[in-house]
């Protein structure tokens, strides 16, 4: 394997961090039953490979014709994240506390699985680098999109696996970590604004 794949791997295995979506997976779909869960997961994962690889092949292109910077990228992403960790943090707690029950249509594979989750703005911004980076010709591009691919499948697979591990933290352990990540993920967006208001020059 060439340098260039071993980074790319590398990259994308960082960008995407399959095994720390799982804790997110299960603060995100309980209450769920494991087809459910399979179900969302699946679409999830190929609504996030095709988001990639069409930002890879096309993105720095149609960014610059609509005029959409990577920065605005990264701000956008940290607001929707911002408001799937108030939702963690707040929301499911009335929820428990007045007896209520999550909603069973509630379907967060598009949003905030598929993107910014899976397909967020790091790993938009890896995909179209990666692809500049790859070369001419369509070998370097095809291995690249190979790599993400492979990367997608171990995503989906760990997502399998978080039913099992949920049922090792039991409820009481489920709801701690649910409050850690949505704290976890208000700082994790926060980041993402404020790296996208240094992508501007606006601060340094």
């Amino acid at each position: 394997m060439s340098p260039f794949l071993i980074t790319a791997f590398a990259t994308l295995f960082v960008v995407i961090d399959p095994p720390g979506l799982v804790p997110l997976f299960i603060a995100l779909t309980q209450g769920m039953d494991t087809a459910h869960r399979r179900a969302l997961a699946q679409r999830a994962c190929i609504i996030a490979a095709v988001l990639l690889t069409a930002f890879g092949l096309f993105g720095e292109t149609l960014l610059g014709f609509i005029g959409i910077s990577m920065p605005a990228f990264r701000i956008a992403g940290g607001i929707l994240l911002f408001l799937t960790a108030l939702d963690m943090l707040f929301e499911r707690r009335t929820q428990r506390r007045e007896g209520q029950h999550p909603d069973p249509n509630h379907d967060p594979s598009v949003f905030p699985l598929a993107t910014p989750l899976i397909a967020g703005p790091g790993a938009i911004a890896s995909m179209i680098l990666l692809m500049g980076q790859s070369g001419p010709g369509w070998s370097g591009r095809l291995a690249v999109l190979a790599l993400l691919y492979a990367m997608i499948l171990a995503t989906f697979l760990f997502l399998l696996a978080s039913a099992p591990l949920e049922r090792l933290l039991g409820r009481t352990g489920t709801i701690v970590i649910t409050r850690l990540l949505g704290m976890l993920l208000a700082a994790l967006s926060v980041q993402f604004v404020i790296d996208g208001i240094r992508g501007t020059g606006l601060i340094g």
